[in-house]
């Protein structure tokens, strides 16, 4: 009997081994496939980066083959015509190429900039919002530790950091624009609980427009002591917020004129 009790004991234990190798192996794999991929927006950076500069172009040209959009993203666009545009933010991890799918949503949700799974995901738009018509356009990202995609936005969460880094860059692919952040915050999604940012896309009238970012002004975490008018352009930064379920981190800012 004890005999038979050592070798289920010692079975036991090789499973048990058997299954903490396999979990640490599942997680040096996932991480090491996080720094492949964050390599690999890097050199996509690095694209843009070393492109000659252009002139922007109206905005009433319409983006057809590569022959319109600005020199930058040009080499990008050729390569995924998913690409609307480019979103930064000077002294942060931020620096990516932004996607928008209208017919397929949160299709970039786990996939990088060639179409593959990923779990960084690629930042991308809402698909109902266009980029040129829209009062706020929301780009979602996922917060993935080490400031890698959004979460670099957890560091909006203080105000001192905030005072160095007030503007956003986000660029079309035919305009280059500068955004001044109005509000951070956090919410929760999916609850009656919670502020619906994400349906704040077109402004029906001035009192909609000034509702919006008057509650964004309302929750946001410290004041800014900047607001937005009616007739400004917004967009809206959202990703996950872990001190709640569905929990959103959300930094919203107008576009300097």
């Amino acid at each position: 009997m004890k005999k038979y009790k050592s070798v289920i004991c010692a079975v036991a234990a090789a499973c048990l081994l058997g299954l903490a190798a396999f979990s640490v192996y599942h997680i040096y794999d996932h991480y090491a496939q996080l720094d492949e991929q964050t390599e690999a927006f890097e050199e996509i950076a690095e694209t843009v980066e070393q492109a000659p500069d252009d002139e922007p172009v109206p905005e009433d040209v319409p983006v057809s083959e590569g022959e319109d959009v600005l020199a930058k993203y040009k080499e990008l666009y050729l390569q995924n015509e998913d690409m609307v545009g480019w979103i930064s933010i000077d002294g942060t991890t931020i620096n990516y190429p932004v996607m928008q799918t209208k017919d397929n949503p949160n299709y970039y949700l786990k996939r990088n900039f060639e179409k593959e799974y990923s779990d960084l995901g690629t930042p991308y738009i809402q698909e109902d919002c266009d980029l040129l018509t829209s009062d706020n356009l929301i780009i979602y990202g996922h917060h993935i530790s080490g400031n890698r995609m959004f979460g670099a936005l957890e560091d909006y969460k203080s105000k001192s950091f905030y005072e160095e880094h007030k503007t956003i860059h986000f660029d079309t692919l035919t305009q280059q624009g500068e955004y001044e952040i109005v509000a951070v915050f956090k919410t929760v999604a999916y609850s009656s609980e919670g502020f619906r940012y994400y349906d704040f896309v077109h402004a029906e009238s001035e009192e909609e427009f000034n509702a919006y970012v008057e509650t964004c002004r309302g929750l946001a975490l410290y004041d800014t002591g900047v607001t937005a008018e009616y007739g400004d352009k917004l967009i809206t930064l959202s990703t996950c917020e872990y001190s709640a379920a569905n929990g959103r981190l959300v930094v919203v800012a107008k576009l300097l004129k």
